[in-house]
């Protein structure tokens, strides 16, 4: 399964990020290029696991909207990206939170108490980001359905799902060791 995806990742380099090692590949940064067979199997992939019983797709800035796009098409959902710009329209929703190598903040909008989201993003690797940004869509009163990643990325994903009170469902694990990527299939 996902053959495509798993022979890109064995291809991709492993740079260290003040410390922190970060796998570049077409899903986690758009390069070097992202093969079409690549995001159909992702988004084949998405459509059969994700919650279809919602009213939006939410994307992350910048990497959840290469796969919020095709998803959207794909179900009829539509999309709203999460955006490292802040808008200033009313009910923006400002989210602060830390990555495993920067602080940063991600602003919601175009959402109301009730609705009912999924989200998608490239990877999970600690919960940092999906913690903060599920913590503040609940605390506004929207229904966090699902969420999907296509990567988690060597994170303790029975504790990141715990913690985050829903079960992030990825496609691949990958371990970044000796600067070299390790996948493993997801169990279940």
């Amino acid at each position: 399964m996902h053959e495509k995806l798993k022979a890109s990742i064995m291809q991709s380099p492993v740079i260290d990020r003040n410390g922190y090692p970060y796998l570049v590949h077409p899903v986690t940064d758009g390069v070097p290029k992202m093969e079409p067979e690549i995001m159909d199997e992702i988004i084949d992939w998405m459509a059969s696991v994700c919650d279809l019983d919602c009213d939006r797709i939410l994307a992350p800035e910048a990497m959840g909207i290469p796969l919020a796009v095709p998803l959207s098409m794909r179900t009829g959902i539509p999309y709203t990206i999460l955006r490292k710009r802040q808008y200033g329209l009313d009910g923006e929703i400002m989210v602060s939170y830390k990555t495993g190598y920067s602080d940063r903040v991600i602003y919601i909008n175009g959402l109301s108490k009730g609705d009912r989201v999924v989200i998608v993003d490239d990877m999970v690797s600690m919960g940092g980001t999906l913690s903060a940004i599920i913590g503040a869509l609940r605390e506004n009163g929207i229904v966090v359905k699902d969420v999907m990643v296509v990567f988690n990325k060597g994170g303790d994903i029975e504790e990141i799902n715990r913690r985050l009170g829903i079960v992030v469902k990825r496609m691949l694990d990958v371990s970044l060791e000796d600067r070299k990527a390790v996948i493993a299939e997801p169990l279940g």
